[in-house]
């Protein structure tokens, strides 16, 4: 992968046009919809606690951040309950709630006007356990054909794609918890091809045995038993990371067409970049690089940065990697950073989507959001950290970062609107 804000200056035939956001919807610990999930994070509402989807006693990790109170037949209707995972589910709930909080109508839209760009990590990994259950247990003739699909990493943008009509390009990011910034940068380069909107973002739900198999084996979970202390971005006790499950979807739109149709902005996606890993013994940390093309392709100066919304790992060398990569851009306690998925775990792709709802709120606010957990930010994390309470501030931009296992690296800036 390439930085994808080089890219966008290469596309031939590429157009000058602001992308700007129209639309949130949110499914995460702490909150289903948007403004729920919004008031539970300035509340500093810690959505991590002990599994309850299975039986996790035997396992050294037995904490997560689950969505409680999401009714699957709420969002979904009968025909499809048995059709999709949990994690799609989420998806076509995020997407209704973001297209109508965008007040877009795509059927009053020219065919192909309207496209759909999603992150995905895992696929449908409950309804996967569950077939494959039936296929080792009772025998092939016990696998539902929507094992075809329903486990799929596209299932998501199809689903979407097909409640809500929407025919214009779509696709699927692959890159982890740097996915949901990756669909965004995606999504942008879609309108400067000249569609009208795209509905873009990334959801993940693993919490079933099979998908907490593969967490404990990736390794870097925290086998803490305090849902208060097990997650600590950049604490000096940092133990390893919480994984949970959800995400958010937008609706981007080019900026002249929602302007055009009275639609209010929430904010403007300036700025994307996608890297991989610098090589071994360069000495330049992760994300420095993809945090540099982005303020570039956004064109504004670290100077200008008001509020970074950190990758936060939770594990001390990765923690102190992102430190460093913040003090070279901004200098020691040079900017104030946050990290809100303190209070949800690591969502994989939703986790980075979920990171600039909570940047344009912040915007729209005028508040950065505390990070939950941390009492001692360590000595080599000389980072100025928002911790215990919302810190009111002049926020104009912001820079959200990500890191995928796979050694991919994100940056977006996102600005507030004139």
């Amino acid at each position: 992968m390439t930085a994808l804000a080089g890219q966008e200056r290469g596309l031939i035939g590429a157009r000058d046009m602001t992308a700007a956001v129209t639309g949130i919807g949110v499914v995460a610990p702490g909150g289903v919809g948007t403004e729920t999930w919004w008031e539970s994070v300035l509340r500093g509402h810690n959505g991590i606690g002990p599994v309850t989807r299975f039986d996790a006693s035997g396992s050294p990790a037995r904490l997560a951040g689950e969505v409680h109170g999401f009714a699957d037949e709420e969002h979904v209707s009968g025909r499809l309950l048995p059709q999709t995972d949990r994690v799609t589910r989420f998806a076509l709930a995020a997407a209704a709630e973001a297209l109508d909080s965008a007040a877009l109508d795509p059927g009053r839209l020219p065919d192909y006007a309207v496209g759909v760009v999603t992150a995905n990590a895992a696929g449908g990994f409950e309804f996967g356990q569950r077939e494959l259950q039936a296929l080792w247990s009772r025998g092939s003739k016990h696998v539902g054909a929507y094992q075809s699909f329903a486990w799929f990493y596209a299932a998501n943008s199809g689903q979407i794609s097909i409640r809500h009509r929407l025919r214009g390009p779509s696709g699927v990011v692959v890159s982890e918890q740097a996915g949901g910034l990756d669909a965004v940068a995606q999504a942008r380069r879609r309108l400067r091809g000249g569609i009208q909107a795209v509905v873009t973002g990334g959801a993940d739900s693993t919490l079933c045995p099979w998908g907490w198999t593969a967490h404990l084996a990736a390794g870097g979970m925290s086998t803490a038993e305090d849902p208060g202390r097990a997650y600590l971005p950049f604490d000096a006790d940092a133990c390893g990371h919480v994984v949970g499950e959800g995400g958010a979807l937008l609706v981007v739109e080019d900026g002249d067409t929602a302007r055009a149709r009275g639609a209010r902005v929430l904010g403007l996606v300036a700025g994307c970049a996608s890297t991989f890993d610098p090589a071994p013994g360069t000495g330049r940390p992760r994300l420095l690089a993809a945090a540099e093309l982005a303020l570039a392709d956004a064109g504004v100066t670290p100077a200008e940065v008001d509020v970074v919304f950190a990758d936060a790992a939770g594990e001390r060398a990765a923690d102190r990697a992102e430190a460093q990569a913040l003090t070279t851009l901004f200098g020691p306690f040079g900017v104030p950073v946050t990290a809100p998925k303190s209070m949800t775990g690591r969502l994989l792709s939703g986790g980075s989507a979920v990171d600039l709802a909570a940047a344009l709120l912040a915007l729209r606010d005028q508040v950065i959001p505390p990070t939950v957990g941390t009492a001692r930010v360590a000595d080599d994390c000389p980072v100025d950290l928002v911790t215990g309470r919302p810190r009111p501030a002049r926020l104009r931009t912001a820079l959200v970062l990500a890191r995928g296992r796979g050694g991919f690296n994100a940056a977006t800036v996102v600005r507030a609107s004139d």
